[in-house]
């Protein structure tokens, strides 16, 4: 039997009126609301009271309407299907997840869920909220899946049943593989896991077959890349049309300082921007949907083109326009060419007040949580004269910003000493402990061929894992992107023992760091030192001859595993972005003044 806790006081139960209800934040069963709820409910009353002030202007922000399925419910379900085992035998990802679509949920909610699907006849985002996340310190980015359902079907039977598979799905990623390896990194064992899920709606319009917010933001009050006069504790935001998935996954997005939202971006010329900024967009399919896999994340989402938005009419103030003649951008779409993603209405001219809301909103969660903080949101802009503007505030998190002092002076990013210098490093502090390193090969790299050495990496972490050993790892474009033509696409698990990652450049593969996924904010949140070397501002160096000099442990097509006699040293200034790892004085090799007094 379910039990109903003191949770209830703070969060009243489930209305089956969903959208007319008063309620705008209800929960279903008993037990925690997990860190994802916990954070928002924490921020609800700031909101409310921002938005009665009028500080941000014609802009509706809130919490979309949700309700929480509480882990009691997780409980009845993992006990009553005697799943335990299942979950715990360390099966691929896809057997847990079908074990898990064959279980019952705990006939006490089936009316409440059923109930809530009667009335609720757009798409709603199925996310989880387990104990961990979202936790300070520890916070669980992204580990854990998210479902996007359409809602859309014309018998309710049909959505009762989508909706409970999609929480079968998120029950199911409990226990999956990146799960299990972020909890033994974190030292957190998986019977103290419980999770909790969140039934929410999706901010956005509806345009045909297609819905989806105008804009996604994920925005930080820490910026680890500052660039211009940009200091890091103003911040970085980056912005995407469509689903938040594009920034959350690493893909292609637009970042800006909230301070300075109107400086240039690091492109060198508009024809590099034209070829860099974002070009596809997710949304939800509100039309057939292509084929039924109910243990797929992207089950009911589209990948769509930024022709599609255009036809939608949903560009207006997101794009500039390409002026071939005079070889720049022209703000809007006055006139025909290629559409830029810049966001400059409202960056630039203000249109719509975003970016004071930003500024705002990263305020006021800095003072209530008492801590850096990450926030998504979704904007819907009017589709109809008299509407205001819709922030959808949908999660915040605590950071892990620098705070103790390393210092490392422009002098030390060269000498005798230095394996490796960047002057755009994330992270602050000091490893010496690193002997092993990892790096694909420069000479053997191709992009087409990124999915096999993400594979080839996740065996060597593994048996790293097995011997204690930290390592270093050393590759070429955006580590943990999901598109591989960007990087390598590693998930969370497959680097979990690395304790200092190098995102390098070559000729085919330059593009500009991002900091806006999860798999950064795990990083950040594990310290794990990062360094961008060769890309966009800033510079460093490799010095590749001497890691060929090592003593090489493994070896295959793309990847080399080398050994250093002695621990390297390693360390980050998170105050100026400079990062340096050295190798020990007596493995460096003498100057030259040193030579002459030998000789």
């Amino acid at each position: 039997m379910m039990r109903h806790d003191s949770d209830e006081t703070r969060i009243p139960r489930f209305d089956r009126a969903f959208f007319s209800s008063e309620n705008t934040f209800t929960r279903i069963g008993g037990g925690k609301l997990g860190g994802k709820t916990e954070g928002l409910l924490s921020i609800k009353a700031t909101l409310e009271d921002i938005q009665t002030d009028g500080a941000f202007g014609p802009i509706r922000v809130a919490i979309p309407r949700l309700t929480v399925l509480a882990t009691d419910v997780f409980d009845a379900f993992m006990e009553r299907n005697r799943l335990r085992e299942v979950a715990l035998s360390g099966q691929p990802d896809e057997r847990i997840a079908h074990a898990f679509q064959h279980a019952d949920v705990p006939s006490e909610v089936l009316g409440d869920l059923r109930g809530l699907i009667e009335n609720v006849h757009t798409p709603l985002a199925v996310r989880s909220s387990s104990l961990l996340e979202d936790a300070l310190g520890r916070p669980f980015a992204g580990v854990y899946e998210t479902k996007m359902i359409p809602n859309n079907q014309p018998d309710p039977g049909t959505r009762f049943h989508r909706l409970v598979e999609a929480i079968r799905l998120i029950y199911a990623s409990t226990f999956f593989r990146d799960a299990r390896a972020y909890r033994r990194v974190a030292g957190v064992g998986d019977e103290d896991e419980k999770m909790a899920v969140i039934i929410q709606e999706v901010v956005g319009e509806r345009h045909g077959d297609r819905f989806y917010p105008h804009l996604s933001l994920v925005c930080r009050s820490f910026n680890y890349y500052p660039t211009g006069r940009a200091r890091p504790d103003q911040g970085v935001v980056s912005l995407a049309l469509g689903l938040g998935k594009t920034i959350v996954d690493g893909g292609v997005c637009w970042s800006y300082c909230p301070a300075y939202p109107t400086a240039p971006p690091p492109y060198g010329s508009v024809s590099q921007l034209l070829k860099e900024s974002q070009t596809r967009f997710w949304a939800v399919n509100m039309g057939p949907p292509s084929g039924y896999d109910p243990i797929a994340e992207t089950e009911y989402l589209l990948d769509c083109d930024l022709a599609d938005a255009e036809y939608d009419g949903t560009l207006k103030h997101l794009v500039s326009t390409y002026d071939p003649a005079s070889d720049r951008l022209v703000p809007g779409m006055g006139s025909d060419g290629p559409r830029v993603l810049n966001f400059a209405s409202i960056l630039q001219f203000n249109d719509i007040p975003v970016n004071p809301a930003v500024r705002r909103l990263l305020e006021a969660c800095e003072k209530t949580l008492d801590a850096k903080v990450e926030i998504e949101l979704a904007l819907a802009l009017p589709g109809s004269a008299g509407d205001s503007p819709r922030l959808g505030f949908l999660q915040v998190r605590p950071m892990v910003a620098p705070e103790t002092a390393v210092e490392i002076k422009p002098e030390e990013m060269s000498g005798p000493r230095v394996l490796i210098a960047s002057d755009r490093a994330m992270g602050n502090g000091t490893v010496e402990c690193i002997r092993d390193v990892v790096y694909t090969r420069p000479s053997a790299f191709e992009a087409r061929s990124t999915r096999v050495m993400a594979s080839q990496i996740e065996k060597v972490n593994l048996g790293l894992l097995q011997e204690g050993c930290p390592y270093l790892l050393i590759g070429f474009g955006r580590w943990g992107s999901s598109d591989p033509w960007l990087g390598i696409p590693v998930t969370w698990s497959q680097v979990s023992g690395a304790k200092a990652m190098v995102e390098a450049s070559l000729p085919s593969m330059n593009v500009e760091p991002s900091q806006g996924s999860h798999f950064f904010h795990n990083l950040s949140s594990f310290e794990v030192s990062y360094f961008t070397v060769g890309q966009g501002v800033g510079g460093g160096t490799i010095d590749w001859e001497r890691l060929e000099a090592q003593e090489v442990i493994a070896e295959t097509g793309f990847l080399r595993h080398v050994r250093f006699s002695e621990p390297l040293k390693i360390r980050v200034d998170g105050r100026t972005g400079r990062g340096i790892v050295e190798v020990p004085p007596s493995l460096a090799p003498p100057l030259p003044q040193e030579k002459a007094t030998h000789s």
